[in-house]
């Protein structure tokens, strides 16, 4: 479940984040499983719009508009219920560092416990990651330069692409507001120290594949972040579009749209997601309801969905003919 606001407040505030990103603090689970979080819901007023909303709420751009489909971005209207998807399924690997999900478009970052008492928890944030012929790498690397009020130095491929769309750049673009890495960057050890997590100037962006390679976050997502995170500290870049969890002897499935090898995001295949759901499963044996599985990976909306519920090779599978969304909130009950 998520931190209650005053749990959530204290533990932000021993961590020295911004009130802006409490709603991003999680407490991991006791028991090793892998679901943090809840879904919940807003009603519009007029003024609204879903990256409006998307920024408020921590999310990306894409991350509402999948989880509302058919509302329109940019005039919701007035009394219209947005669904916020925050439960989410960790990706595999390490509980530790920066661990960065380039399907989900989402980095999730563990901080190291100050004892043996304080409850660990996992911090989570939207991103940008690369655009199509300038992708993100993929791997394991580290975090080797802190930067305050970076200057930006564009690459000569980068300046010669400006440059053909008659957008050309001067070879230093200076701290301040129109530098499009923002006032703190995370130089990566990845490449040749090309590659950063920084904030940017252009917020609605946040969310999509539009970068240059880089990650990009909200600029109070990376104030909030950029102390807490020291030279060393293992970054893991991931490409998970399906992840799946055992509740309670439920399997929940979440589904995004997958991302190819030049980082951009692609209409979900349907084979290849449910080739991906084997392998998550590995030998785990489950009754699982297949075409609500394959709704789920077609939708590729990112919210957890129960697909099945585990069975043993010597009962009877359980009854699967009507699992449902599980999706609960603090602020209310979503059902969909």
């Amino acid at each position: 479940m998520r931190l209650s606001p005053w749990g959530a407040l204290g533990i932000a505030c021993a961590l020295g984040l911004a009130s802006p990103v409490v709603a991003s603090v999680y407490p991991l689970p006791a028991d090793g499983s892998a679901v943090v979080g809840t879904d919940e819901a807003v009603t519009t007023v007029y003024s609204d719009t879903l990256p409006d909303l998307a920024h408020r709420y921590s999310l990306g751009y894409y991350e509402i508009i999948r989880a509302n489909p058919g509302v329109d971005v940019w005039l919701p209207g007035a009394g219209r219920r947005i669904v916020l998807p925050g439960r989410r399924i960790l990706p595999t690997g390490p509980r530790e560092g920066l661990v960065v999900n380039l399907p989900e478009h989402r980095l999730y970052y563990y901080p190291k416990p100050r004892n043996a008492r304080e409850q660990r928890v996992v911090i989570t944030y939207p991103i940008s990651i690369g655009k199509m012929d300038w992708r993100t790498p993929l791997g394991e690397t580290r975090v080797i330069a802190r930067i305050r009020n970076p200057a930006w130095y564009p690459p000569e491929s980068i300046r010669k692409e400006h440059a053909a769309n008659g957008d050309p750049l001067p070879k230093v673009v200076p701290a301040g507001p129109d530098n499009p890495l923002g006032a703190f960057a995370l130089r990566l050890a990845a490449g040749e120290g090309e590659y950063m997590i920084h904030g940017t100037n252009n917020p609605t962006a946040v969310g999509m594949s539009v970068t240059h390679g880089c990650i990009r976050m909200y600029p109070e997502d990376v104030a909030a972040l950029f102390p807490l995170v020291a030279v060393g500290t293992k970054v893991w870049l991931v490409n998970e579009p399906v992840k799946v969890a055992w509740v309670d002897g439920k399997l929940l499935l979440e589904a995004h749209p997958p991302v190819d090898e030049e980082g951009q995001s692609v209409e979900p295949d349907l084979a290849l997601l449910s080739k991906l759901l084997d392998q998550a499963l590995g030998d785990s044996t489950a009754a699982i309801h297949w075409d609500l599985a394959r709704q789920t990976l077609q939708a590729a909306d990112g919210i957890p969905t129960v697909v099945g519920l585990a069975a043993t090779l010597d009962a009877p599978a359980a009854d699967t003919n009507a699992p449902a969304r599980l999706a609960t909130g603090t602020a209310e009950t979503v059902k969909r």
